[in-house]
């Protein structure tokens, strides 16, 4: 007779949308060994298990990320800290975060931060070039808004990059000037041609970077992450760290890689490594090839059919590519066998996208089995929902969004468009997998802030953006668990407890699925993390 490492006994354990909930699990090499009442539980217990009191908890299977920036996430750790949780409220302290790094960093070393929010500000604006210059004159200054699709550089950094007021903008994004001088933004592919110049990071540095971020993954957690992009910053270096740790035993997580297919980007280039779709390396899985789109709604960056009704009036976001490019793009990556990951948030680009995969179509080539994904999905018409079922393509949305930025989004697009983002419902009625994500650092990585709002559809400051889009508890769930592994092709392995599968489970300090609803956000935290049968994190109380 078989007995368990470890059992789980004393409160509820959910085991998935279907199975629903038990009483007791047992884990034997570092999978489910069976779920069951106590007293069916407790006869495979033996003198070398250990057991875990739940007392009153709940239990879920490990959650997944479906799309997040792990690496991104890591390095900005080691970078000022803008996001509005931290105090960022205002220009005054960003410019006082700033001052701070200068006085401490030799001049001409780099000074990195992100995270902000203009919208949080008190001031309502980004910060300008003349006020970076002020601060720090002799370091070149590069912010990110929390979005990723804007940043905001000084004229060192300016200088550095070659960028005058002459400089025009760069295909598929934006180096703005305001009266025939540059303001200090850039966007989208406007912001590559100073993030180029950044002194690169060793692979000892990026290898720190993903064990420092998982770690944290794992206190929330999440037992698997999606890295969306892998490459975009440092290159075929971030596929190498990644695959050291990995062959090392050493990648504390499961991960998903999404590799960065951009012009710019390594597609071809890993291809011709041998990094490929659904190659394993220990916790590390290769998986899609990812090709940015537009840009972000709060950015007003987002490539939309209609103009935005803040700023310019004329303002219909920002394509990266044209149309054929795109298409091409699609076909060929979809061609060398990767699924597709592309990122399209306003409808226009979502066409432009959806097309593209229709077009990739072929009796050779089919894109039924695919599990093609589009990344974000943000604002989209019912008939383009109908067309993602009919092609087994599933979005992969952010519900952080909505609680972040959801008054931001009636600000930039009035409150019809912005009540119909993110449809989880429609989607889920549809058949389709809508995988919940955080697309962190762009947001807090906090499951239960992104739980909070798949149930309620609330922002941070109460309001209620699309309430018929609302999912219940145990849907919220299952979308942070079987759907991201579904879109991953591993919904046979993880995402739910049944004998067979992966022992990946998060023990919660509070029963999710009876608290009252405002406690998910404020007061529910993990308590322990269990990857493969191991406890990988336990909380200190």
């Amino acid at each position: 007779m078989e007995y368990a490492d470890l059992v789980l006994a004393g409160g509820r354990i959910f085991c998935g949308l279907n199975e629903g909930f038990v009483e007791a699990l047992a884990i034997a090499d570092g999978k489910v060994l069976a779920t069951g009442t106590t007293a069916e539980i407790e006869a495979l217990t033996g003198e070398k298990t250990r057991r875990v009191d739940l007392g009153g908890r709940v239990a879920v299977p490990g959650l997944n990320d479906a799309h997040m920036h792990l690496l991104m996430l890591g390095i900005g750790m080691n970078e000022i800290n803008l996001r509005p949780e931290s105090g960022v409220r205002s220009l005054e302290e960003i410019f006082k975060r700033i001052a701070q790094e200068v006085a401490v960093k030799p001049a001409g070393e780099w000074i990195r931060g992100g995270g902000y929010d203009h919208f949080e500000l008190s001031e309502q604006r980004h910060p300008t070039i003349e006020e970076l210059d002020t601060i720090a004159p002799d370091h070149p200054v590069y912010i990110t808004r929390t979005c990723g699709h804007v940043g905001i550089a000084n004229s060192a950094a300016m200088r550095l990059a070659n960028i005058t007021h002459d400089t025009p903008s760069p295909s598929g994004g934006l180096i703005e000037k305001r009266n025939g001088k540059l303001s200090g933004l850039l966007a989208e592919s406007g912001m590559r041609v100073v993030t180029d110049k950044i002194p690169p990071l060793s692979r000892d540095e990026l290898k720190a970077a993903i064990t420092r971020a998982a770690g944290f993954m794992l206190s929330q957690g999440f037992t698997s992450v999606m890295d969306a992009a892998v490459g975009m910053g440092y290159g075929m270096e971030e596929l190498h760290a990644y695959e050291e740790l990995a062959s090392a035993g050493e990648l504390p997580i499961r991960t998903w890689v999404c590799i960065y297919g951009n012009h710019d980007g390594i597609g071809d280039q890993a291809h011709a490594q041998g990094f490929r779709a659904k190659r394993q390396t220990g916790n590390l899985r290769y998986g899609a090839m990812k090709v940015f789109s537009d840009g972000s709604a709060g950015g007003l960056t987002a490539a939309m059919s209609e103009p935005y009704v803040a700023g310019d009036p004329n303002n219909f976001g920002i394509f990266c590519y044209s149309d054929a490019e795109m298409h091409k793009s699609l076909k060929h990556y979809h061609e060398l066998g990767y699924q597709l990951a592309i990122h399209a948030i306003g409808d226009a680009a979502i066409e432009q996208v959806l097309s593209g995969i229709e077009n990739a179509d072929s009796a050779e080539h089919p894109i039924k089995t695919r599990r093609h994904r589009i990344e974000h999905c943000g604002f989209l018409s019912d008939g383009q929902i109908e067309r993602m079922a009919k092609a087994g393509i599933d979005p992969v949305p952010q519900p952080m969004f909505i609680y972040e930025f959801g008054d931001l989004y009636v600000a930039n697009l009035g409150e019809k468009r912005a009540h119909a983002s993110y449809p989880m419902r429609k989607w889920v009625d549809a058949g389709l997998h809508p995988a919940a994500s955080s697309d962190a650092p762009v947001t807090s990585t906090n499951p239960f802030q992104n739980i909070y709002t798949l149930v309620t559809r609330k922002t941070k400051v109460g309001s209620v953006i699309g309430g018929d889009q609302c999912l219940t508890r145990e849907e919220a769930i299952h979308a942070y668990t079987h759907f991201g592994a579904y879109t991953q092709f591993a919904e046979n392995e993880t995402g739910r407890l049944v004998a067979g599968m992966a022992a990946d489970i998060a023990v919660l300090s509070k029963d999710i699925f009876t608290c009252d609803v405002e406690e998910i956000r404020s007061d529910v935290v993990c308590d322990m993390t269990v990857l493969d049968g191991k406890v990988v994190f336990e909380r200190q109380v």
